[in-house]
């Protein structure tokens, strides 16, 4: 019984086939409308997560907020005039009114809690209840901001040009929508003030929106561009947009999937379209070959069964390598790493489905007389790109070991970059320097303790622990050390409160601006400060048991890096010159707050990314041995592979460029782009050099090996590998070109990641083509000896 041919069975039944492509999709493309976004990198964890379990105790604990908007208001001439005031106090009040404010909890001059004494009496009020009107009253405003420690670097900058109002944001409420009505109300001012809206959830929600636009916008230009450089190529409007049909058909079969299960589309997610396109490229190969065969048969059908036959082999293998890498991530541990690696393995089958049937199917519509056309250029005798590649090729081939040595020279060259790589990540930064949120945070930052907020939490076993004069001492002990660290802007702790206390109790004298010497003391002036202030002021920074304290750490930047730095000098603080006191105390200090979940998701994504992208080479490279039938020839075509990816990441390195999540995704994809290339190319030349040692053979004994006749005939493998590069090879260029042409213009995006994008994808594929067209020959002829020993023609 005939075996049967998907292909075969395409090119006798086309309409049959397009149009049950058309119905699948159109099944898929049902689910878009219940499509729904998370743009939240707190889910990029479980909810089980230690460190998601841990801040949901620390947020209950302290009744602290998970989101926190800090809006600027700066006046070079000064904030502390009744102009500046007087709108300070009319954007609180409008800021209280927001839809998703916690407005109980916002601070700023009108409502945050300032501590005094009058006649030895505990007074604990809103530090502006009106606005001030006279040059007096403003210089008693003045007094009482910069001689309480609370207020400055907090509410009040040091040289009284910036002010800052903090707030809070329901839990749920959107960050970005939440900025936006913030800054309708801030362009309702007029003056010498400028306005600057910042914090982690605006320029998390900010982020995501954009992105998400970004993706409806560059997504349709790539392909724009992909199609406009695929009819330059070959001059045929219809088979160039086959081809985008073919991508457009798999992203919508692998997000329709993604949406049916019931996924949000995550920042990892909203990128496999753009993956989807590169993989879908490698559909270039079936029309560089078709090309070539119908020149030679002159029939439409037996050109596209014989390409399909020539090309089928690697363009199966290659879709196996890209799949298999991306099915790694399935093993790894954070769900949307899961979701992401199961979407483009789905999706890269799906093309490889579409390859074998969707294609040859639309390649039967296509008149031969515009078959004839395009063809006509298709000849390496006469095309001076096929030209161009032998001469690459000639390069690598006659001069071995000189390209070679080369190759040695800047792989070790780059292993010395991938040293200077650091694992970082910064959500602010994914915005240009320029960009509202970047500029907002950096003067926010330079002016005051910071906008990103951290978290220590002093842990003791025994209630009332944290009253104590020495458990107070050595919290403040702390304080004062992360406070050397540069990237500590300010802390804030309970002792604050309490120093605060003692001072204006005692004629706001500075010699009690200490802890004092009893827990009594500090138990009683707990209890009046609780009675007199909001509720959050204290929950805030102790637990009602006083187990625990929470030191709130202001850091003046996002990276990740920087809670790194203040968790590391907790851990000095502990070991350091108080080590019997911190044996004394058994307190234990745990990092928690939005910037150590930053740091727990950062290392968690990017190792699980790196730890997938390990095991994927491995898998890869059996792949390899499986394709070629030779452990010697996947060594040989891992070549490419390896000296792509770190070549590459030696140039981030030497860049300064820090290895962040985006740079992490790419490594996938530049994974299977790099062995495609190489199996295309390898596949094709032993083909090749097959049909010329048969034609070779006729001249000689019947049974010698592939070595034997290389000796014969000394130029067997050079014309083979020549012969390679000029017909293969043009439709590996080709698929290079392509790709990095449609990509070059997320070079243009205003988000830093596309930029990186863009630029990575442009690098990865003209590097991976001439690696290809030159290494490879090098290599094998270099190691011809090796690679043929033992191999015959049959």
């Amino acid at each position: 019984m005939r075996k049967f041919s998907l292909v075969e069975f395409s090119v006798n039944h086309p309409k049959l086939v397009v149009l049950l492509t058309v119905v699948i999709t159109f099944v898929f493309m049902t689910q878009f409308p219940k499509v729904k976004t998370d743009t939240n990198p707190k889910n990029m964890l479980p909810e089980t997560s230690d460190v998601r379990v841990w801040n949901d105790e620390v947020e209950k604990t302290f009744s602290l907020y998970e989101d926190m908007i800090v809006v600027g208001i700066v006046n070079e001439k000064g904030i502390l005039n009744k102009d500046t005031l007087g709108k300070v106090q009319r954007i609180t009040d409008d800021i209280l009114r927001i839809k998703g404010v916690a407005a109980r909890d916002v601070s700023s001059f009108p409502t945050i809690t300032n501590v005094t004494a009058e006649s030895g009496v505990l007074k604990v009020a809103p530090l502006m209840t009106e606005v001030p009107e006279t040059d007096a009253s403003i210089e008693k405003l003045r007094k009482m901001l910069f001689e309480n420690p609370l207020f400055i670097n907090r509410i009040i900058s040091k040289d009284g040009k910036t002010t800052a109002i903090y707030v809070p944001l329901e839990k749920g409420a959107n960050g970005k929508k939440v900025a936006d009505e913030i800054r309708k109300i801030l362009k309702k001012e007029t003056g010498d003030e400028k306005y600057y809206v910042a914090g982690d959830p605006v320029a998390r929600d900010t982020f995501g929106v954009e992105m998400f636009k970004l993706m409806a916008v560059f997504a349709p230009i790539a392909g724009g561009v992909m199609l406009l450089v695929r009819y330059l190529m070959f001059r045929d409007l219809f088979l160039s947009v086959t081809l985008m049909m073919d991508a457009m058909v798999s992203i919508i079969w692998s997000m329709g999937l993604l949406i049916a299960f019931g996924f949000p589309v995550h920042i990892m997610s909203s990128m496999a379209p753009v993956f989807l396109m590169a993989i879908a490229t490698d559909s270039i190969h079936i029309f560089n070959e078709f090309y070539f065969r119908y020149k030679e048969t002159k029939d439409k059908k037996a050109a596209i069964i014989e390409t399909m036959h020539a090309v089928g082999r690697p363009v199966r293998y290659t879709a196996l390598a890209t799949a298999v890498g991306f099915a790694v991530l399935l093993f790894m541990h954070i769900i949307p790493v899961k979701v992401f690696g199961a979407v483009i393995a789905f999706g890269t089958v799906a093309l490889r489905i579409l390859s074998f049937s969707f294609i040859p199917a639309m390649f039967t519509f296509v008149k031969e007389a515009k078959i004839e056309k395009a063809s006509g250029e298709e000849d390496i005798e006469l095309s001076r790109t096929s030209h161009f590649l032998k001469t690459l090729a000639g390069f690598g081939a006659h001069k071995p070991k000189a390209t070679v040595f080369v190759g040695i020279a800047l792989f070790v060259t780059a292993i010395l970059g991938i040293t200077k790589t650091t694992v970082n990540n910064n959500m602010v930064e994914w915005f240009k320097e320029d960009s509202e949120v970047r500029v907002a945070d950096s003067v926010m930052n330079h002016a005051l303790g910071g906008t990103s907020l951290g978290y220590i939490v002093a842990v003791s076993e025994n209630e009332d622990a944290i009253k104590t004069p020495d458990a107070m001492r050595y919290i403040e002990g702390l304080q004062r050390h992360l406070e050397k660290l540069p990237v500590v802007g300010k802390t804030t702790s309970v002792v604050d409160y309490v120093k605060r206390i003692n001072r204006v109790l005692h004629d706001d004298d500075p010699a009690y601006d200490t802890v004092p010497d009893t827990k009594d003391t500090i138990g009683q002036y707990l209890f009046l400060f609780g009675m007199s202030a909001k509720p959050s002021d204290l929950d805030n920074v102790v637990d009602y048991p006083f187990k625990k304290a929470n030191i709130w750490v202001q850091m003046k930047t996002w990276d990740v890096q920087a809670m790194r730095d203040v968790i590391k000098a907790v851990e000095d603080y502990k070991v350091g010159a108080i080590h019997e006191l911190s044996l004394q105390m058994k307190m234990e200090f745990k990092p928690a707050g939005i910037a150590y979940f930053n740091l727990a998701w950062n290392d968690a994504v990017l190792w699980d990314m790196l730890r997938g992208f390990i095991v994927a080479l491995i898998v890869v490279f059996v792949i390899l041995v499986f394709n070629f039938r030779s452990v010697k020839w996947a060594i040989v075509g891992y070549a490419p592979l390896l000296f792509t990816i770190l070549l590459i990441y030696g140039v981030i390195g030497f860049a300064g460029k820090d290895f962040d999540m985006p740079i992490s995704v790419l490594s996938c994809l530049s994974l299977g782009m790099a062995v495609d290339f190489a199996i295309h190319f390898i596949s094709r030349f032993r083909q090749r050099l097959v049909e010329a040692g048969q034609e070779a053979r006729g001249q000689g004994p019947g049974n010698e090996d592939i070595k034997e006749l290389v000796t014969r005939h000394s130029s067997l493998v050079t014309d083979a590998l020549l012969w390679t590069a000029a017909r293969p090879g043009k439709g590996i260029v080709r698929n290079a070109v392509l790709f990095a042409a449609s990509f070059a213009v997320m070079m243009f995006a205003p988000l830093t990641p596309y930029i990186t994008v863009g630029a990575f994808i442009v690098s990865m594929m003209l590097l991976s083509a001439v690696m290809t067209i030159i290494y490879l020959p090098a290599l094998i002829v270099l190691l011809q000896g090796w690679l043929f020993k033992g191999v015959c023609f049959t």
